[in-house]
């Protein structure tokens, strides 16, 4: 499929035109004699003299090659390109960092499973939800942050999501220390962000089940900060909502952070709520983030001026061709006047 990127230049096909109707002719000077007897010299010779300047005329084929080189300069003016057939590409994946609190709370068993109404600790619980949710992010890169009394990188960002599940199924409750140390872990997220994410998309998801104590950095001073680089936070609280004390939910916090980040805060007490809060962020995240259509451009305009060097080329070639002819001619004429000449003269 062939466009024309400027096809105003067209317009200029009528150019010409404009130019033979509207503008003079091109005046030259050149010497003249004048006498007072003209009319009568004229007389004498059998000439026929015209009155004013004469206007000198192109041949067809000057006329052929001025119409064709000025349509190949237009043309090229109008920038043709081919254009590919169109292509969809489909732009995936994100980094993802799974922050997950392993303090002594997260010991608590008041996760009750479905299957065998067995209770599972809430670590347990957050375990086999997030091994099933990152069974859906085949296109991500996914880190894991672990946080106590201090947070660590578990695991930076990869995409070997089989070797991800495997450490996370290997952390442990107070493996990190028994304080919640949400602030901290926040800040260790953005850092790593900053370090190693390649994605513009930049999503961290927290599971937490108590409030912050005591960390170094505030969350809601950390959330600032990982706004201003343009990373989403999700929290997920699994704690008791009626808890009290140390293990109190700070719902305000937590829903804060979410607010300033752009991202959502969830509270689940139950594996199926943990597992539908998963799928919403699933959702909120899709995979594919973006997609676009676009056509490959091939400039064509260097055939149009490619075409008038060749035709200007074979039209110097066809003229120096006749002149050699032309020529030849008058030479093999003026050699028979001469041999015609000196056979008279022998007679």
């Amino acid at each position: 499929m062939i466009e024309f990127k400027s096809s105003w230049a067209f317009l200029l096909l009528f150019l010409p035109v404009l130019v033979w109707y509207f503008a003079p002719a091109y005046k030259t000077t050149q010497t003249a004699l004048r006498f007072s007897f003209f009319s009568i010299l004229t007389g004498v010779l059998g000439i026929k003299a015209d009155s004013g300047a004469n206007q000198l005329k192109p041949t067809t084929w000057q006329k052929i090659a001025l119409i064709f080189g000025w349509s190949m300069l237009v043309l090229a003016m109008a920038q043709p390109v081919m254009l590919s057939k169109p292509q969809t590409r489909e732009v995936k994946g994100r980094d993802l960092m799974v922050v997950v609190d392993l303090s002594g709370s997260m010991d608590e068993k008041d996760f009750v499973q479905q299957q065998n109404e067995v209770p599972i600790t809430r670590l347990e619980a957050s375990q086999q939800v997030l091994s099933d949710f990152s069974k859906t992010r085949d296109d991500d890169r996914l880190g894991l942050i672990v946080f106590g009394d201090n947070a660590y990188l578990q695991t930076p960002f990869t995409a070997d999501l089989e070797a991800w599940r495997e450490l996370l199924t290997e952390t442990r409750t107070a493996m990190a220390g028994q304080n919640t140390h949400l602030g901290d872990a926040i800040g260790l997220g953005i850092k790593h962000f900053l370090d190693n994410g390649e994605s513009e998309q930049k999503v961290m998801l927290v599971v937490t089940d108590g409030n912050d104590t005591d960390s170094l950095v505030p969350p809601i001073e950390a959330a600032k900060v990982a706004a201003q680089y343009g990373i989403r936070i999700h929290l997920i609280a699994i704690g008791d909502p009626a808890a009290t004390g140390e293990n109190q939910m700070d719902m305000d916090t937590i829903s804060e952070v979410a607010k300033i980040t752009g991202g959502n805060a969830f509270l689940a007490i139950s594996p199926s709520e943990l597992k539908g809060v998963t799928d919403t962020i699933s959702a909120l995240e899709p995979s594919l983030y973006q997609s676009f259509t676009y056509q490959v451009e091939t400039s064509l305009h260097y055939i149009p001026v490619l075409l008038l060097a060749l035709n200007h080329l074979l039209i110097m070639w066809v003229y120096s061709l006749r002149r050699f002819f032309v020529s030849s001619k008058t030479s093999e004429d003026s050699d028979e006047i001469h041999i015609a000449e000196e056979i008279r003269n022998e007679f």
